[in-house]
């Protein structure tokens, strides 16, 4: 899939033009993308979206009418367009594998290459990456609250967009959920399709038990039945139950029941009993409408009896508190191999400065322990000090007998991929593991526990020191 070049903010073409007017443009540059706060008000965050990042980064180039385009804006100089016929990214991207486990202020991906080609990238990636980031967040979430139980991604129809919805069946599967009900995302990404059908069936026959049985004859080895249309318990389970027992007399069976609405805790215990009554423990119950984490762990905890859960527009969306978008930025952290920093009254919000790396401390048991991050020449041992980025006062030491794995690699040199792209479930494997290696306290959905995220002491040395030149040449 091509991503156009002018998926962009106008300010990043307006840089670029000027990088070349001051003669800056092939710069060695330095960038790191993070983000400063992780969704939903949680423990973690599911890293998405960096196949499509390096898709986008390897087909970048302008076509003709694009640049007839941005000549038409009476904005830009004949050299700058001229420039911009031959532009490309030739440069390097580090970056942990998809289905990370990370966490707040940790460089994500860095981006080294010149200043115009690294810079200009910059609104492109954001928003491949946050919001894939974000969904498969969302998703690793309701996976967790389904605690084994299936979840099918529904969200097309209320998605942002046609992209949306792709890249949401894309990101949502990274973070656990392995199905959906958009065919188009089936064939791109090669994933099972799922879907019953819509209460307009049932309103399009005479009744209710005719619509199920021309389903059922449409369908038989596949067959999901939507019971809510009228009423669930009085007619819709009963009717199913009906059919249950006529495709099992031709020799198929009833896949499943689907509930839409109402008290979905209270329908799947009464219907579970209705159809393990009837002879049919093995049909699924499928639980739909307006879901989230908080009303799946709900309703397991009511003692509700769903096999299935379609989870649609808190997913799709990303939606939740807390949700709704992923605040990751892009900021310029070396030029000319000279560590740069932003500089800000509120610490927290201060850069990391230098190519850094990013360090996973695991205890003996295999539990990761926290995360660290240092010098890209550092190797941090145990015993040694290490400080809170936002809070550098606080800080403690490297405790022993941890092992440190280096989170990210090399994924792209001189423009060109370094790694053979992974399957999505190889994505989704990892994000799975990665959960059940966390501290259990971080999988919480109310007031998770904090997992440590610190720098190393020449990192932290570092940063001060350019802090105190910055507030210098302020004074």
């Amino acid at each position: 899939m091509r991503y156009p070049p002018l998926l962009t903010d106008l300010y990043e073409l307006t840089m670029l033009a000027g990088y070349l007017e001051e003669g800056m443009s092939e710069k060695p540059a330095v960038f790191d993308l993070f983000f400063r706060k992780p969704p939903y008000e949680g423990g973690y965050t599911i890293f998405a979206g960096l196949e499509p990042a390096l898709d986008y980064l390897e087909g970048l180039g302008f076509l003709p009418d694009e640049l007839a385009y941005l000549q038409r804006l009476g904005i830009f100089r004949p050299r700058f367009i001229d420039y911009l016929r031959e532009f490309r990214f030739r440069g390097r991207v580090t970056a942990p594998p998809e289905g990370t486990a990370v966490f707040a202020n940790e460089p994500l991906l860095t981006v080294e290459g010149t200043l115009a080609e690294a810079q200009y990238i910059e609104t492109a990636l954001l928003t491949i990456i946050n919001f894939q980031t974000l969904v498969a967040t969302k998703a690793a979430r309701i996976t967790h609250a389904a605690a084994g139980a299936t979840v099918i991604e529904f969200g097309l129809r209320r998605a942002h967009g046609p992209d949306g919805g792709l890249s949401c069946a894309r990101a949502a599967c990274v973070g656990g959920v392995r199905s959906t009900s958009n065919v188009q995302a089936g064939m791109v990404y090669g994933l099972p399709v799922r879907g019953t059908h819509a209460h307009s069936w049932v309103q399009a026959f005479a009744d209710e038990l005719t619509s199920f049985r021309a389903y059922a004859q449409a369908f038989p080895d596949s067959t999901i039945l939507l019971v809510d249309t009228y009423d669930t318990l009085k007619s819709g389970v009963p009717n199913a139950i009906i059919v249950a027992d006529e495709l099992r007399a031709r020799g198929h069976e009833l896949r499943g029941i689907r509930l839409d609405s109402g008290d979905l805790a209270y329908l799947s215990l009464e219907s579970r009993r209705m159809l393990d009554e009837a002879g049919f423990p093995e049909v699924k119950i499928v639980a739909s409408n307006e879901l989230d984490e908080f009303v799946i762990e709900s309703i397991r905890a009511e003692g509700g009896r769903v096999d299935i859960y379609g989870v649609g527009t808190k997913l799709a969306t990303g939606g939740g508190k807390g949700g709704g978008a992923l605040g990751g930025v892009y900021k310029l952290v070396a030029v000319d191999d000279r560590p740069k920093l932003k500089v800000t009254s509120d610490i927290a919000k201060a850069t990391l400065p230098g190519k850094k790396r990013l360090l996973r401390a695991a205890g003996p048991d295999g539990v990761y322990i926290g995360d660290v991050i240092c010098l890209k020449d550092d190797t941090p041992e145990s015993g040694d000090l290490i400080y809170d980025p936002c809070s550098p006062l606080l800080h403690t030491r490297l405790p022993e007998n941890v092992s440190l794995l280096d989170l990210r690699q090399v994924v792209m040199a001189n423009g060109v991929r370094t790694t053979v792209p992974e399957t999505l479930e190889i994505m989704a494997d990892r994000s799975g593991n990665d959960l059940a290696r966390l501290p259990q306290g971080c999988l919480r959905f109310i007031n998770p526990h904090r997992y440590k995220v610190s720098i190393t002491g020449r990192l932290n040395e570092l940063r001060n020191r350019l802090i105190s030149e910055a507030s210098a040449q302020g004074a």
